[in-house]
C-alpha cells in the first residue's frame, strides 16, 4: 500500500479519470448539480432556522443582550480553532485513502486518534477560557460576559466532537446525514429550547441554554447515525497510525482556519472594543442578512473544489467548469442582492423589528461585496484550492483578515457600525479581485464571456423596475412582499429576452428538476 501523503504543502489532488479528453457532455456539470442540490437543501433549512432563531431573539431580548451573546459565541468559535488543532480536517483527507486501499483498521485508527486528541486539547482550552472569563469581560467592558463565557466554555469540547463527526461523514461520502445533524436536528432543537426559555423570561440564559442543548442533541443523534452507517468500519480491528503525518497535515490548515475565523468575527471584536453591545447586536443582524447571499456558493463549493482538482491538468475543462459555476452563482445571487439592497430597511424592520433598520447600509455594502466575491471563487478560495494553490489561498486569507481589521479599526470610531461593514466589504472586493488576477496569471483562466455579460446585464432592468416599488409603497411589509416579485420577474424576463440560457444551463436544470429543464428556453 502507498501511504497517504502527509505533506501539508502538497498542491491539490492527483489528476482523476476525467482529465484529458471529455465528451461534449461534461458529467462534472451533472455531479455539481446533483451533489449541490443536496447541500443546497441543507443550507436552506439551516438558513431558515438561523433567520427564525435570530428573529426570535431580537423580539424577546434587547439589542444589548443579543449583542453580548454574539460577542461571547464569537470568542468561543475563535478559541475552538486552537482547541482542535485542525485535526478533524485530517479525517476526510486520510480516511478515504485508507478505505480505498482496503485498510479499514488504519481508517478507524485515524478517527479514534483524532477524537481522543481533540477531547484532551479542547478540554484544556475550555478550562483556560473559564479561568480567564473575567479578564475577557473586562477587556470588552461587559461584566455579564464572564457568566456567558463560563456557561459556553463547555461547548468547546462539544464543538470539537461535532467537527469530528462532520468530517467523518465527508470521509465516507454520506453528506445527507451531515445535513440531518447540522442543518435539521441542531437548529430545530436550538429553536425549540430557546423559544421556550425566552417565553418564560430567561433572557441571556435562555439563549445560552438553547445553544448548548441544540449542540448536545445534534452530537448525540449524529454519533448514533454514524455508528449505524459506519458499523463495518467501527468494528474493524483498530490499527493506530503514526501521529506525525496527521499533525503535519492539520496544523498548517488550523493556522489558516484561525485567520479565517478571525476574519469572520473581527468585526464583532472591533465593535465590542470601541462601541457597546447594542451596536454589535444591530450589526450582527445586518451582517446576517447581507451574508445570506452565500447560500448558493456554499451549496456548490463543496462539489466544485474536487471537480476542479480532478481535472486541474485540463485547463480548458477547468475554465469551462469555472465559467458555468460563476454564471450560476451570479445568476441566482444577483437578483437576491438587488432586492435585499433596495429594500434593506423594510426587510430589517419586518424580520427583526424597526430598531434594527439602522443596519440598512450594512446590508447594502455586504450584499454587493459578497455577490462579487462568491462569483469569483468565494472567501475561502475554493477555485484556487482546487487548482492546487494552497499557499496563495493562505496569503489571500491573510490579506482578507488584515484589510478588514485595519479598515474597521480606523473607521468604526468615526462612522460606527458602517465602518465595520466598509472594512468587510473592502476586504471581500480586494480578495475577489486578487483571485481573478491570480488565476489569469497562472493559468490564463477567466469567467468573462458574452453569456456571463448577459447574466450581469439583466440586473440593470431589475434595479430600474425595483426602485419605484421602494419609493411608492409606504408599508414595509408590502414593500418586502412585492419587491422580490418585481425584481426576480424583471430579471427572468430579461434573461429570456436576451436568449441568455445555454446548453450547460439545461444540463444543470435537468438535474435539479426535469420540469425546470422543460420550461427553460434554450437557443
Amino acid at each position: 500500500m502507498t501511504e497517504p501523503d502527509p505533506n501539508p504543502d502538497r498542491d491539490g489532488l492527483e489528476p482523476g479519470p476525467n482529465s484529458g479528453s471529455e465528451s461534449d457532455r461534461d458529467e462534472g456539470v451533472s455531479t455539481l448539480a446533483k451533489q449541490g442540490s443536496i447541500t443546497f437543501v441543507g443550507n436552506v433549512m439551516k438558513g431558515a432556522f438561523g433567520f427564525a432563531i435570530v428573529m426570535l431573539m431580537t423580539r424577546y431580548v434587547s439589542p444589548s443582550v443579543y449583542g453580548l451573546f454574539v460577542l461571547a459565541t464569537s470568542v468561543i468559535l475563535f478559541m475552538q480553532v486552537f482547541a482542535n488543532l485542525g485535526l478533524p480536517l485530517a479525517i476526510d483527507y486520510f480516511v478515504p485513502q485508507y478505505l480505498a486501499d482496503g485498510e479499514r483498521g488504519k481508517a478507524k485508527g485515524v478517527i479514534v486518534q483524532v477524537t481522543a486528541t481533540v477531547l484532551v486539547t479542547s478540554s484544556l482550552v475550555a478550562g483556560a477560557l473559564a479561568l480567564s472569563a473575567g479578564y475577557i469581560g473586562d477587556l470588552f467592558q461587559e461584566p455579564a460576559m464572564r457568566i456567558a463565557l463560563l456557561f459556553l466554555s463547555v461547548t468547546i469540547p462539544m464543538l470539537a466532537v461535532y467537527n469530528v463527526l462532520l468530517t467523518s461523514y465527508y470521509s465516507i461520502k454520506k453528506l445527507q446525514y451531515r445535513v440531518i445533524m447540522r442543518d435539521l436536528v441542531r437548529p430545530t432543537v436550538r429553536f425549540a429550547v430557546t423559544a421556550g426559555l425566552l417565553l418564560v423570561g430567561y433572557g441571556l440564559l435562555g439563549l445560552i441554554v438553547g445553544y448548548v442543548v441544540g449542540l448536545f442533541v445534534a452530537i448525540t443523534i449524529g454519533a448514533a447515525v454514524f455508528v449505524y452507517k459506519a458499523w463495518d468500519l467501527l468494528t474493524a480491528e483498530i490499527e493506530l497510525v503514526a501521529p506525525a503525518p496527521l499533525v503535519k497535515y492539520s496544523v498548517p490548515l488550523a493556522m489558516t482556519s484561525v485567520v479565517f475565523v478571525l476574519m469572520g468575527h473581527v468585526d464583532y471584536f472591533v465593535l465590542g472594543f470601541f462601541l457597546n453591545s447594542d451596536d454589535i447586536g444591530i450589526y450582527r443582524v445586518g451582517y446576517m442578512l447581507g451574508s445570506g447571499l452565500m447560500i448558493i456558493f456554499n451549496s456548490l463549493s463543496p462539489v466544485f473544489k474536487p471537480l476542479i482538482a480532478e481535472t486541474r491538468d485540463d485547463i480548458d475543462l477547468v475554465e469551462q467548469r469555472f465559467r458555468i459555476m460563476a454564471r450560476w452563482i451570479a445568476g441566482i445571487t444577483l437578483p437576491i442582492a438587488i432586492f435585499l439592497s433596495l429594500g434593506s430597511s423594510s426587510y430589517l424592520a419586518v424580520l427583526y423589528t424597526p430598531q434594527y433598520a439602522e443596519a440598512n447600509l450594512v446590508v447594502v455594502l455586504l450584499a454587493g461585496a459578497f455577490l462579487f466575491n462568491v462569483t469569483f471563487g468565494g472567501p475561502d478560495g475554493s477555485l484556487l484550492q482546487g487548482l492546487g494553490y494552497s499557499r496563495i489561498v493562505f496569503a489571500n486569507t491573510l490579506v482578507l483578515f488584515g484589510v478588514n481589521l485595519v479598515v474597521s479599526f480606523v473607521l468604526v470610531p468615526i462612522v460606527g457600525i458602517e465602518g465595520a461593514a466598509i472594512g468587510s466589504a473592502t476586504a471581500l472586493f480586494l480578495v475577489g479581485g486578487l483571485t481573478l488576477v491570480e488565476i489569469y496569471h497562472f493559468d490564463g483562466i477567466h469567467p468573462f464571456t458574452r453569456d456571463f455579460a448577459k447574466i450581469v446585464g439583466a440586473g440593470v432592468p431589475a434595479i430600474v423596475a425595483g426602485l419605484p416599488v421602494v419609493y411608492v409603497l409606504e408599508s414595509d411589509a408590502l414593500t418586502a412582499a412585492v419587491l422580490p416579485i418585481v425584481v426576480v420577474g424583471t430579471y427572468t424576463f430579461t434573461l429570456i429576452a436576451t436568449n441568455a440560457f445555454t446548453d450547460e444551463d439545461a444540463q444543470m436544470a435537468a438535474e435539479f428538476s426535469p420540469t425546470l429543464r422543460k420550461w427553460l428556453p434554450i437557443n
